[in-house]
């Protein structure tokens, strides 16, 4: 090679360098000029805005440019409305776009087309907007700790058209939906996004380094926006709901529901939202189980206004929203039985007011109020009866004030606090989190400490704990480390308006791990991780959990998912917390084990795809195996038409746990054998994107047989015990059936139907039959069924002020149809 070569080349591989670590920059120019969202480009505006082009892969060849053929161009304009992007995304095979149809925030099998807004360019929080080439539109918001969060949905408009040179979209994001300081100049954080998926390629316009892990800090910058006058931001969104009610026990019956949401722009960076009685009957329905465990079962919140844009509320892990509304136990006698116990405590109101000040400081308020319930209580030998107050008027609220610095670190302060009105407790509970990393995102260190009080009943004792927990790590790079540690006090206790399992333990764990940036000739992406634990019970020193794991997880060039690992335990430790004893201070000695599993998962591009999940678990007691699968096929029949099967299979055998106290206060266990079997389907039929039409079925059926029973002896050991009789075994089978249909028929608004039954079988003495099971699950005698219909209309203000109602009444701009 020449001199003259080498140094082109040299000169090449600087400039791509120094491109690759500089921000990108894209001037946007105001416009007064009325911009249309339907994808033709055509206005004046478009034609002299600066073009962000030279997009740059993500995965799986991170810093790869973008074909020539698959070249992007973007362009921003804005106004005082908002701000509007015009992508230009070419592909020379334009017949092979992938664009099926789903509902709002599914990606499904589409290539997608994004734009990240950071407005206070401070590398911690973006907004992101997506649009498919099917016009379905995807929202979230990302950062760093809690990844993309699409929770959050925000009222934009987005148009697509498919062309014989790829697709085009065409954006516009009001205001209302970013925030930003209200500076005369601003500097916003920036990025694009395009996923071609039929190869699984992602590209960025400012490139994202999977060197580090923090993707916001790697933003490129938006200037030009100057002077904006943002309209007030407040929205009305009304709601009226039917619900019609029926079972076999009782006559069908219809309640009529309605309620107010209220979205108040406090200033441009400050938000309120609030809903006047909330309706949430038509949120997904909980996947129950058989729970045999010494803890409560978790479940998802499924309620828009506690998953909604609640990012900052979760510092420090100290929120579980299910407390709010929850229906609590009653202590009853054993010949007294609770009368028509409901399901959930109303709620009167909720609200959320949060934002983030020029100085970074993000500020949080959520706070509800529940009613005051009571219910009947029947005595079933004398047949009295009596009131019982089951939650007096309470208040919920919580509060956090986190401070962000240098682009990628933050230091919060959260407070959660439960009040009840008379004599019922009250708790407090304190946080102070710090997550902190260097400038260039290779090392991280983050932790807190936490303080809980609980004021008990006048005769009972107030009680006082605390928790610290510190982790340090390497997080950029092929190879990764990390080290940390916990300490949890036994009267530490979140549990009114957080979730923890577990206390007075002191925690030590580390991982190491590694990984491939840029694909090989086998893989597109591989990582290795090796993870220890340990967990000790501070009274007694004894050993909690002490476990060793590795896992695979890997991904072919044919986009193919393989995986597995193993995870080790060889040592016996004890628990202190299944006994169920006063003050957690009895233990049973469980036994060294080995759990190993495999998954393969192929490319969900094809029509046909499926997953396959097995497992095996040995325990060091003789015949005291766990084994089970999870295998899940689906069929895309067009861009319309989809469904899901899973089903899960899992069976212990010679299980050891709690099953009752004796008379005699005797700790009893059971050694049982216990089977799953948990059938799910999943189904979608789009319309367009507007409309959808789902299903989701469930069937669980899980039963639990005792052979014999052991008293628990106080160094942990099981002895033999004859002479408990009592039937402990365990029947749970149920059904869950919804079928619903969606229709947003303007931006923001909503109508909802859904037809649904379900039935839940409890019993001592049962059939060991599927079919049995089965049929008894979905017999109309054992069925509740539950029709509603639902219509939520969004208004803004700006379009009612002057008395012109009809404004909002817009036709909804036509989008493509498949």
């Amino acid at each position: 090679m020449s001199k003259k070569s080498y140094c082109f080349l040299y000169t090449f591989l600087f400039v791509t360098v120094l491109s690759f670590g500089q921000k990108k920059t894209l001037q946007t120019n105001s416009t007064e000029e009325k911009i249309i969202i339907d994808g033709k480009f055509n206005e004046d505006a478009w034609k002299n805005a600066s073009i962000a082009s030279d997009f740059i892969m993500i995965a799986p060849d991170n810093g790869k440019p973008i074909p020539e053929g698959k070249r992007t161009e973007v362009k921003v304009v804005y106004n005082n409305e908002g701000i509007y992007v015009a992508a230009t995304l070419y592909d020379d095979e334009p017949n092979k776009v992938l664009k099926e149809l789903t509902s709002r925030d599914n990606f499904g099998i589409a290539d997608h087309f994004g734009v990240f807004f950071n407005g206070y360019n401070d590398g911690q929080q973006e907004f992101r907007f997506f649009v498919s080439a099917a016009g379905v539109q995807q929202d979230g918001v990302y950062t760093e700790a809690a990844g993309e969060d699409f929770s959050w949905d925000a009222i934009w408009d987005s148009h697509v058209e498919l062309t014989d040179f790829g697709w085009v979209v065409e954006m516009k994001i009001p205001y209302a939906a970013l925030r930003f300081p209200s500076n005369k100049q601003q500097t916003w954080g920036l990025n694009f996004y395009r996923e071609i998926r039929r190869f699984r390629h992602q590209y960025s316009w400012n490139f994202l380094d999977n060197k580090i892990v923090n993707e916001s800090t790697q933003a490129g910058i938006l200037e030009g926006i100057e002077n904006v006058k943002t309209p007030t931001r407040l929205f009305l969104i009304p709601y009226a709901s039917q619900y019609f009610y029926a079972s076999k026990e009782q006559k069908t019956y219809g309640e009529f529901k309605g309620g107010l949401d209220i979205k108040y722009g406090i200033n441009d960076a400050f938000t309120l939202d609030a809903i006047l009685i909330p309706d949430f009957g038509q949120t997904k329905f909980d996947n129950v189980e058989l729970n045999l465990s010494a803890f409560e079962q978790q479940f998802s919140e499924n309620r828009p206004f506690f998953t909604e844009g609640t990012d900052l509320f979760n510092k420090g892990g100290l929120l579980y929203t299910r407390r709010i509304g929850e229906t609590p136990n009653i202590a009853t006698a054993s010949s007294e039985e609770v009368i028509d116990q409901p399901g959930n405590i109303k709620l009167i109101n909720a609200l959320k007011i949060s934002g983030r000040t020029k100085g970074g400081l993000g500020i949080g308020v959520l706070n509800a109020v529940s009613e005051k319930t009571s219910v009947e209580i029947k005595n079933t030998d004398t047949g009295a009866t009596r009131a019982e107050i089951l939650s007096p008027l309470t208040n919920y609220n919580v509060l956090v004030l986190d401070q962000r610095f240098n682009k990628n670190s933050s230091v919060s302060f959260i407070n959660t606090n439960v009040t009840r009105n008379g004599e019922f407790k009250d708790a407090n509970v304190s946080a102070m989190v710090f997550d902190l990393n260097t400038r260039k995102n290779s090392y991280n260190t983050n932790g807190s400490i936490k303080y809980s009080y609980i004021n008990e009943l006048p005769d009972l004792k107030d009680r006082k704990g605390f928790a610290a927990e510190l982790y340090l790590a390497k997080t950029s790079g092929k190879y990764r480390f990390g080290l940390g540690g916990e300490y949890y006090s036994r009267e530490y206790d979140i549990n009114d308006l957080g979730i923890n399992f577990q206390t007075h333990y002191h925690t030590a764990y580390g991982n190491v791990s590694y990984r491939i940036l840029n694909p090989t000739k086998t893989f597109n992406t591989f990582q290795a991780n090796l993870n220890f634990y340990s967990e000790f019970d501070n009274l007694t020193g004894r050993i909690q959990a002490g476990q060793l794991n590795l896992n695979i997880n890997s991904n072919d060039t044919q986009n193919d998912y393989y995986g597995g690992g193993f995870n080790i335990r060889p040592l016996k430790i004890y628990d202190f917390y299944e006994p169920r004893s006063f003050n957690e201070i009895q233990y049973v000695t469980l036994p060294e084990s080995l759990n190993l599993w495999f998954y393969y998962s192929s490319n969900y591009n094809r029509k046909f795809a499926w997953d396959l999940n097995p497992s095996y678990n040995f325990l060091n007691e003789k015949g005291r195996v766990n084994y089970g699968f999870v295998f899940s096929p689906r069929y895309r029949f067009d861009d319309h038409f989809s469904l899901t099967y899973n089903f899960n299979f899992y069976r212990q055998n010679k299980n050891i746990g709690w099953v009752d106290f004796d008379s005699n206060d005797n700790t009893i266990f059971g050694r049982r054998d216990r089977i799953t079997y948990t059938n799910t389907l999943q189904g979608k039929y789009s319309l367009n994107n507007k409309m959808n039409l789902t299903l989701s079925v469930r069937h669980y059926w899980s039963y639990v047989t005792n052979h014999n029973f052991l008293t628990l002896q106080d160094d942990g050991s099981l002895l033999e015990n004859t002479s408990y009789t009592e039937n402990k075994n365990f029947n749970l089978n149920l059904w869950n059936f919804d079928l619903s249909y969606s229709w947003w028929f303007a931006p923001g608004s909503q109508v909802s139907v859904l037809y649904r039954n379900n039935a839940a079988l409890f019993s001592q003495d049962f059939s060991r039959q599927f079919e049995r099971n089965f049929r008894d699950a979905i017999d109309n005698q054992n069925l509740n069924h539950i029709f509603s219909i639902s219509v939520r209309y969004f208004i803004d203000y700006n379009s009612i002020k002057g008395g012109n109602l009809s404004k909002t009444f817009t036709k909804p701009t036509e989008r493509i149809r498949f």
